[in-house]
């Protein structure tokens, strides 16, 4: 592989901090240890080192999204600011090619006394932005940051979601060439995390390398190509994301004396080109809790894409409960009806319809179709209208949920109509849950023998 196509390269990176006992002593350790070597005496040393990193080498290729995995205190923040440039290395080198977009600490560039406006600009300079380029992208950032007539006050009077909103789109909107991310996605409600997966996930087509941390391992699968696991700041395994998010599981379900040894494992198969193979470890359950079916008006999403009109139209997505109640918080293992409605704009032949539902990082879990696949509905005239149901067993497990569709035809144009995000719902938390994952696909509650 040609250094053009790395975007980071990191070859034997090591920090290291000087902790000292007592406050006292780091002004020792500026003067003593250099009257020693002064005189001739052996230097005394009043710190002890702390090597947040350790040897840590990998690269990132051009348009690849590399997620980061560790325990905390494994260095993951640390890396990822030596990265940035916001601390330097003790040891080793790195190489970062194009514009660096960082999302650590949200929000912590502002100035709390500049407007929102005033702060896009600061931090689009510092970027490496001018004026005209800024000028250019501010409709955008104000237009996803969505903090309305805040964007003039001082930063000092937001809310921390309204900074966070503006530090995600500042950074996100500028088009870097990579984009690292600190489990800033952790924070907001799940309409804006769809809108922040939506954005990165748009930010990956165009080519964007990606450095992504978070602790949520469904999105780490989801979301990379490779991932990187680091413990006690030491590199241990870069492999397939499902690979390595497994190895993490099992390194911090461990017990305390089998840590080493799985350390010493997966960096053995670190060095081998062949896939390891781990078992998926048990998890935890969701809180308890019930909720009925309910309608919810503020659960809508912000996310929504509506694709061109070319014969057909869908005007609503609704979600109805067997008593056709209109509904968006749906309880775990009831059956809904999501309906869809249109029309057709022009006469058509080889017609079909498709809904999916997704999650709030944008991985698409279910859908229905039809008809089957194979068959398709024969000819529609211009003017008439539709409406088709699919019918669901809530087997989701509690979380939010979005829900698209659209209608298509095997024939130019294929795509008659479609509509991403159209409407989000919530499957509220059950009394017991048993399952972990997205789908509870469980017979019955477990049996425990113990002889």
């Amino acid at each position: 592989m040609s250094s053009s196509d790395i975007a980071i390269q990191v070859n034997n990176l090591s920090k290291c901090y000087h902790v000292y006992k007592r406050p006292q002593d780091r002004l020792k350790q500026s003067v003593i240890p250099r009257l020693q070597q002064i005189v001739g005496r052996p230097a005394n040393r009043y710190f002890r080192e702390f090597w947040a990193l350790r040897n840590v080498s990998f690269e990132v290729r051009k348009g690849e999204t590399v997620g980061l995995i560790g325990r905390n205190g494994s260095g993951k923040s640390t890396l990822l600011q030596l990265i940035c440039g916001t601390l330097s290395p003790t040891i080793g080198t790195l190489m970062t090619q194009g514009r660096i977009a960082a999302l650590l600490e949200l929000g912590s560039g502002f100035n709390p006394q500049f407007s929102g406006r005033e702060n896009v600009y600061l931090n689009g300079a510092i970027l490496g932005l001018t004026k005209a380029e800024i000028d250019a992208r501010f409709d955008a950032i104000a237009g996803f940051a969505d903090i309305g007539d805040f964007i003039e006050q001082p930063v000092k009077v937001y809310s921390s979601g309204m900074v966070v909103r503006l530090a995600f789109a500042v950074q996100a909107m500028i088009d870097p060439d990579i984009l690292v991310v600190d489990e800033a996605l952790a924070v907001g409600d799940e309409k804006f995390q769809r809108k922040c997966f939506a954005r990165i996930q748009d930010l990956k087509n165009k080519g964007t390398s990606i450095l992504f941390v978070s602790h949520n391992a469904p999105q780490i699968v989801e979301l990379c190509d490779r991932a990187l696991l680091l413990e006690q700041g030491e590199r241990l395994l870069l492999k397939q994301p499902l690979q390595v998010v497994r190895a993490y599981h099992k390194l911090i379900y461990a017990p305390m004396d089998e840590r080493k040894k799985l350390a010493q494992e997966y960096k053995t198969a670190d060095q081998s080109d062949e896939d390891v193979l781990i078992p998926e470890p048990e998890g935890l359950t969701s809180p308890n809790g019930n909720t009925s079916a309910s309608f919810d008006p503020g659960l809508t999403p912000k996310t929504t894409e509506i694709y061109p009109i070319q014969g057909a139209e869908i005007l609503s997505f609704k979600i109805f409960d067997n008593d056709r109640r209109p509904v968006n918080i749906l309880q775990p293992g009831g059956i809904y009806q999501f309906e869809v409605s249109g029309r057709f704009l022009a006469d058509g032949e080889g017609i079909y319809f498709a809904i999916h539902i997704r999650t709030v990082s944008g991985i698409m879990i279910t859908g229905q179709r039809y008809p089957e696949v194979g068959n398709l509905v024969g000819h529609v005239q211009a003017g008439e209208s539709f409406r088709i149901k699919y019918e669901f067993n809530m087997n989701l497990l509690p979380g939010a949920y979005f829900v698209g569709g659209g209608v298509w035809s095997n024939q130019e144009p294929t795509c008659l109509h479609r509509v991403m995000d159209a409407l989000m719902f919530r499957v509220s938390p059950n009394q017991k849950v048993l399952s972990f994952g997205y789908v509870d696909a469980s017979a019955r509650e477990p049996v425990l023998e113990i002889f």
